[in-house]
């Protein structure tokens, strides 16, 4: 068994003091942690001051001053860099400032409401900064740089000009804990790596690639996370990784002017099955959209959110059953939640026997997760006839003339419009 370290050096003047949580094995509710995790902290030492970069959770404080101890003095800190305010980042910080009342606290721009909503203290005292501000500690210069929604408003990275260390905060981390600290010495964590990213960074996507636009110039040694092994092995591996993950692939096929529309239906007795099939007939008569349809009663959400990320819009088909839609539909679209799906287009369909409630429920979803819910959806008693299969071939042109930008600004008179209510009554 390898003992919980001390004080490591992770370069010269500079050390990780931060903790171990190899016990923990669910964080902030929604990840598993198979391997428990790690709170990073480091500490860098100038000829002029030293500097804390981020501190530890609250209840693993006691083992991260004792690691601070070993390397530096309390009157030593000149400055405390917060690179994140979540908890498990600032949980010792009102204890550090209480040691070290000397110290000046830099946050990024967007942290200020974040500190004063976690640090109760009205004459609590910090310095802003932004990409391009640094600060000199004598022979080492902390130059900031603002990476938000990374995985919170306030994320930023600061950067050891001098030895090309990155303290990365949440980016490029992943709950794994490992006494031996370092990416060439730990165990394999790849699958935490991307497990990480899958849950954490997935949903600001853009604000990655916006990140890595930043970063990727920088001349890196070692990329030192919040979380996880430190990256002083091939470091820039880990940043090409990310792009990867965070880089549409879709447009290589469809092009870049076209447009994807993605058809999902589940059906008990193949009725919801003829409407889906009609919502594509009608979608693949616009020209510039390419129309997929998919079959949820398959299962495997995550191919599925892989692809509803890089499409432009979906539609989503159920019966209705016990006054709802069938638990398919709604384990999909609860998986929506890790990728962004904010101003795409949706739209729902279905048959049912009694009261079909099922579309205007997923169309209330829909609109929940921000998604553009401009066509009302279509509902068929039990078999369709040919005229609401008419109505479903309407929907899918309508929504591919949407995404195509060829759509009709239509006029419906209040007559017409009571009498399609009246239709579903």
């Amino acid at each position: 068994m390898i003992q919980t370290p001390d004080a490591v050096e992770i370069a010269p003047g500079t050390h990780w003091i931060g903790a171990l949580d190899p016990g923990l094995r669910e964080f902030d509710i929604i990840l598993k942690t198979a391997n428990g995790t790690t709170y990073n902290s480091y500490c860098v030492r100038g000829t002029e001051g030293v500097a804390i970069i981020d501190t530890v959770k609250a209840s693993h404080a006691e083992e991260f001053f004792r690691r601070l101890e070993q390397v530096a003095s309390y009157d030593e800190i000149t400055t405390i860099v917060l690179n994140h305010l979540e908890p498990d980042h600032s949980g010792a910080l009102p204890e550090l400032m209480r040691r070290a009342p000397q110290a000046k606290l830099y946050i990024s721009t967007k942290g200020q409401l974040m500190l004063k909503a976690l640090v109760k203290d009205a004459a609590l005292k910090y310095n802003v900064v932004e990409t391009g501000d640094h600060v000199e500690l004598g022979g080492r210069t902390l130059r900031f740089f603002t990476t938000p929604f990374l995985h919170w408003p306030d994320t930023q990275c600061t950067l050891i000009e001098e030895q090309g260390i990155l303290f990365s905060g949440d980016v490029f981390g992943c709950h794994f804990c490992d006494a031996r600290l370092f990416n060439d010495q730990v165990g394999d964590f790849r699958f935490s790596f991307e497990y990480y990213y899958q849950h954490i960074m997935r949903p600001f996507r853009e604000y990655v690639l916006n990140a890595l636009e930043l970063l990727e110039p920088l001349p890196l040694k070692l990329i030192a996370p919040a979380h996880g092994p430190i990256l002083r092995e091939a470091p820039l591996s880990y940043m090409q990784r990310y792009r990867q993950l965070a880089s549409p692939l879709l447009h290589n096929e469809v092009g870049a002017n076209n447009k994807s529309l993605l058809v999902f239906y589940i059906s008990s007795y193949g009725n919801t099955a003829r409407m889906a099939q009609a919502v594509v007939d009608g979608a693949e008569t616009v020209p510039g959209v390419r129309v997929s349809m998919y079959d949820l009663q398959a299962g495997g959400n995550l191919p599925f959110v892989d692809l509803i990320e890089e499409a432009d819009g979906l539609a989503i088909g159920s019966p209705t059953i016990n006054g709802d839609a069938v638990k398919p539909v709604w384990d999909l679209l609860s998986s929506l939640a890790v990728i962004k799906v904010r101003d795409k287009l949706g739209a729902a369909f279905g048959s049912y026997g009694w009261s079909g409630e099922a579309i205007n429920m997923i169309e209330d979803r829909l609109r929940g997760l921000k998604m553009r819910v401009p066509i009302k959806g279509v509902r068929a008693r039990l078999i369709p006839t040919e005229e609401e299969l008419a109505l479903c071939r309407d929907l899918g042109v309508q929504l591919a003339q949407h995404l195509s930008g060829t759509v009709q600004n239509r006029v419906i008179s209040m007559s017409e419009l009571f009498a399609q209510e009246q239709s579903h009554a």
